[in-house]
Order: structure tokens, then C-alpha cells, then sequence
């Protein structure tokens, strides 16, 4: 299918009782769209992995641009790995990077690399289970330059890392330099925005959050990006992250984030 093929492909999902499809982009060269029970989840553009069509997902994209050097191989931990579009997107602008994925769902990572196989030259490690208990059980000694956090889907999170204890976990796991980032999918009122910008507070020394800024008005259900730093927030970040876009942009941090802190 990758590389430009017209067909549909379909898996059933034993773990949700779902079907997942993937389908052409009728509209992107090269794009496919991961549906999940009839609901889109993913997108990968496999002929350009640097570029990403979705909006939350590029504003990831770019705090992770930030973790080192520009074209710089890093360390990254992918917790819910979907499509792996960001998987792909840090081969892409990153060669040579070191990368593990866990995902819950069997089906789900081997009908994506099946019918979406990484590029060649991909170094990833890809584990089966719960991302609480995949992270605990890594090897120690093992660090990152980045974890991302990505099964948020809804206003409802699972309880037991939605908590600063995971956080805690999640951040002893990253380097000196290292970079916690985590999708937190809410309604208007930002209740699991609010319940997790005090989680990681708890955990990370800087704490910053990153969305279209309409959605800190709460007019809207969509995505947050927290990203948690293990020493203050860099306060250059705020201004690139802002320019970086997709427009328009807000990144909160320090008594800017106050607000949305339970």
C-alpha cells in the first residue's frame, strides 16, 4: 500500500472491538489516513514524513525540533504509537535516531507497519502493553531526549497515568536536557487540561502548554500540548514555539499557566 497505492486496507482490533482502517488521502500525495472505529486517528504523508497534517500533532513536531541540535540523532520514547507519524517525522529530520514505540494494541502496530512500513534505515524498538508498565519496564539505565505521551483521546483518561506519579516516572526516564511531552485531548471547560498541568507540575521542574489559542478560552473541545523540562522552562521557547505556529498560537508557562492549574 505505502508509496502511493490506491486500496483500503482493514483490520478488526481485539482489545477495543474496533475496526482500524487505512485509506488513501484523496487529497495528499503519498497521505494515508488510520481510522479507529470509523474515527480518524492518524495521518502519514510516507513520501514526506517531515511534513505532518495534523495541527497538534506539528506543534509536537516542533517542541520536539527543540530537544537537540537541528538534524541531531536523539532518544525518543513514543507512548501510543498509532501510525508512528512522529516516529517517522524524527527519522525524517533526524537520521539515525534511536526510537521505541508501545502501543496496547497488537493488531494495531502490526497492521500499521504491514501496510505503512517504516523507512529503511529506521531504528525502532516496538513493545506490546501498557505504557505505565512498558516504561517501568525498560531497561533502568536507559534515557531519552524525548517521551511523548499520546492516548489522551478524549476528556476521560486512565487514571493511573494521569497522575503526577506517572509523570514522576516518565521524567526520571529523560536526560538532563530531556523534554516530557504529552496530548491532552478535553472539552471547553480544560478539566483533564487543568487535572494534568498540576500532575506534571508536581513532577517536571518547567512546565509550558502549547495550543491554537482559542482553545485556552475554552470555546472549543481539542488539544493541549504540556511539554515538562527536568530545569526551567526555557524561556526562548515560548516566543519560537509561538512563531513556529500553526497560527495562531499561545504557549503558557510560568504565571501565564497559573490559571490553568487545579
Amino acid at each position: 500500500m505505502a508509496g502511493g497505492g490506491s486500496t483500503s486496507a482493514s483490520r478488526f482490533l481485539r482489545t477495543t472491538g474496533q475496526h482500524a482502517t487505512i485509506e488513501p488521502d484523496a487529497f495528499t500525495a503519498g497521505g494515508y489516513v488510520l481510522s479507529i472505529g470509523g474515527a480518524e486517528q492518524s495521518h502519514v504523508n510516507v513520501d514526506r514524513p517531515e511534513e505532518i497534517f495534523y495541527e497538534y500533532l506539528r506543534r509536537i513536531g516542533h517542541l520536539v525540533d527543540l530537544a537537540a541540535p537541528s538534524g541531531e540523532p536523539i532518544k525518543a520514547l513514543h507512548l501510543g504509537a498509532g501510525a508512528l507519524t512522529l516516529a517517522r517525522y524524527i527519522q525524517a529530520t533526524r537520521p539515525g535516531s534511536v526510537q521505541y514505540a508501545v502501543e496496547l494494541e497488537r493488531e494495531l502496530l502490526d497492521f500499521v507497519l504491514r501496510h505503512l512500513p517504516m523507512p529503511d534505515g529506521t531504528n525502532l524498538t516496538t513493545v506490546i502493553g501498557d505504557a505505565r508498565e512498558a516504561l517501568g519496564a525498560l531497561d533502568p539505565g536507559l534515557t531519552f531526549d524525548v517521551v511523548i505521551l499520546d492516548i489522551f483521546s478524549g476528556p476521560e483518561a486512565p487514571a493511573h497515568i494521569a497522575t503526577g506519579g506517572f509523570y514522576r516516572e516518565a521524567g526520571e526516564r529523560l536526560g538532563p536536557e530531556g523534554i516530557l511531552i504529552v496530548n491532552v485531548g478535553d472539552e471547553p471547560a480544560l478539566t483533564l487540561v487543568r487535572s494534568q498541568v498540576a500532575a506534571m507540575r508536581g513532577a517536571m521542574a518547567g512546565v509550558g502548554a502549547v495550543a491554537e489559542a482559542g482553545m485556552f478560552d475554552g470555546r472549543y473541545p481539542g488539544n493541549i500540548i504540556l511539554a515538562g523540562t527536568r530545569g526551567p522552562w526555557p524561556e526562548s521557547w515560548t516566543a519560537e514555539l509561538t512563531a513556529r505556529g500553526p497560527h495562531p498560537a499561545r504557549v503558557l508557562a510560568g504565571v501565564d499557566l497559573d490559571l490553568y492549574s487545579d
